[in-house]
């Protein structure tokens, strides 16, 4: 559902997205950039550590996430506006070769009081490897435009 106003949505509604193939040579350049640490950008190191082998931050695997978001099958009209996040957790790592894919769930919506052209929608994310395993967990806050007052 590309486009999705507040009207068009309801609690329990799910999505899919598609899926996003993770290399170590992925999981290196994030971490040069945005997370240099030993398990992130050394596959020799990162066998030393809790990880026991070469993992991906936490932030590439959400940043993964969004843009399986943004080209999945739920996008809301006017975009993906956070307002915040309940819950964020990464329970299994992101390892070279994961294949990723999003499923997402409406748990709430309610219209704005003061708002009325818009409302908030709360959604979970669950960010799934090729062997079922959930990577990332996030419940978030949407804002989503309406088509009407």
């Amino acid at each position: 559902m590309r486009n999705a106003y507040l009207e068009d949505l309801s609690v329990g509604q799910r999505f899919g997205s598609g899926t996003v193939r993770v290399s170590a040579e992925d999981i290196v350049r994030f971490a040069q950039d945005f997370d240099p640490q030993p398990f992130h950008l050394d596959p020799a190191l990162a066998g030393q550590t809790l990880f026991g082998g070469l993992a991906a931050s936490g932030w590439h695997t959400a940043a993964l996430t969004m843009r399986l978001l943004v080209d999945g099958e739920f996008v809301p009209a006017g975009g993906f506006i956070g307002a915040g996040f309940d819950e964020l957790a990464w329970p299994v790592p992101v390892r070279p070769g994961d294949e990723l894919h999003v499923t997402s769930e409406i748990l709430a919506l309610r219209r704005s009081q003061s708002r009325p052209m818009q409302g908030v929608i709360k959604v979970r994310n669950l960010t799934i490897n090729q062997n079922g395993e959930t990577v990332q967990r996030a419940v978030g806050n949407l804002i989503v435009q309406a088509r009407s007052a």
